[in-house]
């Protein structure tokens, strides 16, 4: 019976111990380099390799703003390249507003590691970038999060006076989402990147849109529902009954975006 016992727990060390060390390929699943913005039928998008370090340069793409309209600037989920996203930012575009697509560290052909604290980071240095070259404020930015990317957002938006954040298949915390994973371990308190949304919401000062799917199989909708229920500043949601993870577009949410940026 002890023996048993021992290879038990021995198991579920040594599962648990992969876990930990394997963290950062489960959180960032990185992607390779993307096609050229017109192999996806975006025009007048621009490549822009913004230079974060010494030996870094990361890769976006930027379609600037007709005039008067403002700049959305997008922060990607966890996997695929920003390629995957064209048909997202299509939508934008052809209607006059500014899109600035960034890829982090490690993704659509970036060289680096990406974690949380160097995401935010560099984030920083794209926005201060791009305010400089098209000579805008906070005032003319939305702040959009996809899915991880709503954590980049959130910490971003915190304390500033940007037009307004949208937030796609947000999330509590990665903490509370990989306890949710793996139950058995204490994974919430091993977790290098928490990415803790919930408790950084109420620091946002911009009028805030939440977009979840009811059925989303990666981010339960109930954590989307309980950060616009402590939200309590100006905000709007849409859920949708039937929406899963990555089909929220299947559902015209870019319409939901421009309508909730219209009435700012």
């Amino acid at each position: 019976m002890i023996k048993y016992i021992f290879l038990s727990f021995f198991v579920y060390f040594l599962i648990g111990l992969g876990l930990y060390l394997s963290q950062r390929k489960l959180t960032f699943n990185k992607s390779g380099k993307p096609g050229k913005p017109y192999e996806y039928g975006l025009q007048n998008v621009n490549e822009v390799f913004l230079k974060v370090s010494d030996n870094i340069k990361l890769l976006n793409w930027l379609s600037e703003p007709k005039p008067n309209m403002p700049l959305i600037i997008y922060f990607h989920g966890n996997s695929f390249d920003i390629g995957e996203r064209a048909y997202r930012i299509k939508e934008y575009i052809d209607e006059g507003y500014g899109v600035l697509l960034h890829a982090y560290r490690g993704f659509s052909g970036n060289s680096g590691k990406p974690s949380e604290d160097i995401i935010y980071s560099d984030s920083k240095i794209l926005i201060k970038w791009i305010m400089k070259k098209l000579s805008i404020n906070e005032k003319n930015i939305i702040l959009y999060g996809e899915s991880l990317g709503t954590g980049v957002a959130v910490h971003l938006a915190q304390n500033k006076n940007y037009m307004g954040v949208v937030l796609e298949a947000p999330f509590t915390s990665i903490s509370e989402i990989a306890q949710k994973m793996y139950p058995i371990y204490p994974v919430k308190y091993l977790i290098w990147d928490k990415f803790d949304n919930l408790s950084k919401i109420n620091n946002i000062l911009s009028p805030l849109l939440i977009l979840h799917g009811k059925k989303d199989e990666v981010v339960p909708f109930e954590m989307g529902k309980k950060i616009f229920e402590k939200y309590n500043h100006k905000k709007k949601n849409v859920f949708i009954d039937e929406a899963m993870h990555n089909n929220l577009y299947e559902y015209g949410i870019a319409k939901e975006v421009m309508n909730f940026i219209k009435k700012i």
